[in-house]
Formats: C-alpha cells, structure tokens, sequence
C-alpha cells in the first residue's frame, strides 16, 4: 500500500500498474495489479489511521459528492461508470460518483472521513449514502457541532434525521421550499425578502429554522438554512456565523476539485470492482498525507511535493546536458 500510495503522491501525470513498475526496477506490473485485486480496504481504515491527528469534537462535517470524469470508459466493461450530474457542467457526465464527508477540526485540519462511490445495484440514492455515511463516524467516534451540505442534501429525511443526532446544521435549500413566517401562511423561500442578518422561519414539515440568502457570480442567488437543537440558539445565529460556516464548507468544494480531480485518481487502469475501491482508497489515503504533512508545516501547500520533484528533475536533466557539452568540447 505505501508504495502505491507514495506513487500516487509522486507522479503529477502518469499512473497505473505499468507506470509504477517502470519507477521501481524489480516490481512487475502483475504485482500491483495482484495488490489492487487483493486488498480489502474500508473508509473505517482510513478513518482509525487519521483519527489520532484530528481533535473528534466540535468541528464542522460536510457532506458532498463529485464526479471523476471518465468519458472514454464503457459502463459495461468497468464497474462504477454511470452517467450522473455535473454541477460544474450542468449536464450530466459519463463517469464515477464519489461521495465524501469532510470534516475540519477547531484547529482547521481538514480531511477526508468517510466516501463512497455511487454502486447503482446497491439501489440506494445519494441521500441514502449521506445518512448512512454520517451515523457511521457519529459510531466511530466523530462528534461535529455542525453538519453541511447543499440543497441536493436538505431533504426533508434528511434534516429530520440530523436533528435526531442532536447536532446543528446549515443545508442549502431549492428557491421553491415553503416556509411561513406567520404560522400557516406559506411561500417559497425566493419570494421572500430576507435582510442580510437573516429571517427565523417554519420550513414546511420541519419547524423552525433561520434561512440566509447569499449571492454568487453572475448574480445567482442561493439560501441556505441553519438550525442548532435549541430553539434559541437558532433565533441567536448571525450572519458572521453563517459565513464562517459557509466557508468550512467550500472546503469539500477546494478538495473536490483541487486535490481529487487533479491527482492520480481518475487516471485509474483497471475495470474490475475491487481493484477500483483499492485505487481510490489509496488516492484518498494520499490526499490525507498531504493534508497532514500541510497542517504540521512539513509543507505549505498540496501541490510542494511534485513542484519540488519536477524541479530536480528539470535541475538533474539541465546540468547534466551541459555537463556532457562541456565534455565534449573538451575531447576535440
């Protein structure tokens, strides 16, 4: 595993088992294609290996999912391709459904806790994979303040769910979602007026919640709720606190797009189930090395580790180049 992992972290082009034994002199291609058919990794296992680094209580857990793009695989010879909707592009793509929760501590590490990848003969949708992914690191031993996610996430089983675990929440909601602020009196939430500190209102078939409306480019408008158990609590919730919140949870966007879809992960080789979910362990596993590399000042940032070894590279090739020049020049 470190090797595939490390590999991982290395090779800012290239991957698969081919790629690798052609690095390592003395490993063949059939022996890592045997480790990614072999093992049996589970999100538990990355969970217990970063659990002592993180502080478990009190940090913010996001929810989210993205697509790998793989447009030139057939969903009938590789396992996991589908065609599923792209927020980025705004139809839908061939490729991997990833799911992920995303947890920052209070000392703002940030790191991947639990995923999935979309399994369509499992016959579970994308909230299903939510709630089930979150009761799993409550039992794990992972106790958030808050839970995130966008209005894709903001069913209503889903809000009901998490209020029964007893922890605060902010979701973003469709423009259409009813809401009342006088009791019985419903409309959806983009015909109200909100003012910037926000409105306490009644979310249909929920209670009482306080929504906030924030714009983005070109305009587009998007509210959000947020809710804390007790009901003061959510009547006390400022604008500062619901962009401070709303910032931890682009954080899943930053990894999502940033340190999954430009690294090794989508540059897998390999069709069958099992050796799909050992690539992709290994390339969320890679990920956390870099992030707590990054928290503990080793490195500065995600991308150190290939700047620093393309530029041996480029050093290595430059002066040797020359080396041989002058050498030649010297024999005539």
């Amino acid at each position: 595993m470190e090797k595939y992992t490390y590999f991982l972290l290395a090779e800012s082009k290239y991957s698969g088992c081919c790629r690798l034994a052609e690095i390592l002199d003395g490993l063949s291609h059939d022996s890592v294609n045997r480790f990614l058919l072999r093992e049996r990794y589970e999100p538990k296992d990355l969970f217990n290996e970063l659990k002592p680094h993180i502080e478990l209580m009190g940090g913010t857990l996001s929810g989210d999912d993205t697509v790998i793009e793989k447009p030139y695989s057939e969903p009938n010879l590789t396992e996991f391709i589908g065609d599923f909707w792209s927020g980025n592009q705004h139809r839908p793509v061939k490729g991997i459904n990833l799911i992920t929760l995303y947890y920052t501590d209070i000392n703002g590490k940030s790191v991947p806790v639990n995923y999935r990848l979309y399994n369509k003969r499992e016959g579970k949708t994308k909230n299903d994979y939510f709630r089930e992914m979150t009761a799993q690191v409550l039992l794990w031993g992972l106790q958030p303040q808050m839970i995130t996610g966008d209005s894709w996430y903001s069913s209503r089983e889903n809000l009901k769910f998490l209020r029964n675990q007893k922890v605060g929440f902010m979701m973003g909601i469709a423009k259409n979602r009813q809401v009342a602020i006088t009791p019985g009196k419903y409309t959806a939430v983009g015909e109200l007026k909100i003012p910037p500190e926000g409105q306490v209102v009644h979310l249909k078939d929920f209670g009482q919640v306080k929504v906030f409306q924030k714009k983005f480019k070109n305009d587009v408008e998007r509210y959000y709720i947020m809710f804390w158990p007790d009901i003061k609590e959510t009547e006390a919730i400022t604008r500062i606190d619901f962009l401070t919140t709303h910032s931890i949870h682009w954080g899943i966007e930053c990894y999502h797009i940033s340190a999954i879809k430009k690294r090794g992960i989508k540059r897998f080789m390999v069709r069958s189930y099992q050796a799909i979910l050992t690539h992709f362990f290994c390339s969320i596993r890679a990920f956390v090395q870099l992030e707590l590399m990054r928290s503990e000042a080793l490195i500065d940032n995600w991308y150190e580790i290939q700047r620093h070894l393309s530029l041996e590279v480029a050093r290595d090739f430059i002066l040797n180049y020359l080396n041989q020049k002058v050498g030649l020049k010297a024999e005539h």
